[in-house]
């Protein structure tokens, strides 16, 4: 049977990893919306006026292009989290 102090530990460290996981999601939400402000100003008006003269085949062609990079980001995202998950149970 297991001892007492060592379930105590346990429980402790498991209270640890949760409060380390809260502290790095409050870090990446306050970091996110620092930053929010900064990316809406990035949209450059040549860029906006380029494209709103674009006849519809050219807006069509930026959608499409959008489309296509956000593709890799979303698979490295995945890749990254899928790693992560699986190797949650990892014992040292």
């Amino acid at each position: 049977m297991i001892e007492q102090s060592k379930i105590g530990e346990m429980r402790r460290n498991s209270r640890d990893r949760g409060a380390v996981w809260a502290a790095a999601a409050a870090a990446c939400v306050m970091a996110f919306a620092v930053t929010v402000s900064r990316a809406a100003a990035q949209g450059c008006a040549m860029c906006y006026q380029s494209a709103a003269a674009s006849a519809a085949p050219g807006r069509q062609a930026l959608r499409h292009g959008i489309l296509l990079l956000l593709v890799p980001a979303i698979s490295l995202f995945l890749g990254i989290f899928a790693f992560i998950y699986s190797r949650r149970n990892f014992t040292r």
